[in-house]
């Protein structure tokens, strides 16, 4: 499977993905634990992560797939909804709550 395919293929099955450096119990850049942070306060128990430090032609072919240079990225029903400091400021607007209980039904 092509790369790009493999990318898709993780947004297609799973409605909520998060491809960071690091994992999040570890995350091992501030970016990332940051990100992660938001997501758990936010309700996002059920998320996918995918470490891009364990996966170099994730790390290497997202940026191209998804029009964004930098990680984490967070990709909710398939659609990127940005980095580390969009994340952040759904989060303290309280948006990332709805977006979350939306994207992950309890």
């Amino acid at each position: 499977m092509l790369v790009l395919e493999r990318i898709q293929a993780e947004l297609d099955a799973h409605p909520m993905v998060l491809f960071m450096k690091g994992t999040p119990e570890y995350p091992m850049c501030g970016y990332s634990s940051q990100a992660v942070h938001a997501l758990l306060a936010a309700g996002a128990d059920g998320l996918r992560a995918i470490n891009v430090l364990e996966e170099p032609e994730i790390r290497a072919n997202l940026p191209r797939f998804s029009n964004w240079p930098t990680f984490p990225q967070l990709f909710i029903h398939g659609e990127l909804i940005g980095g580390c400091d969009i994340t952040l400021e759904l989060h303290e607007s309280g948006e990332l709550a709805r977006i979350v209980a939306e994207a992950l039904p309890k």
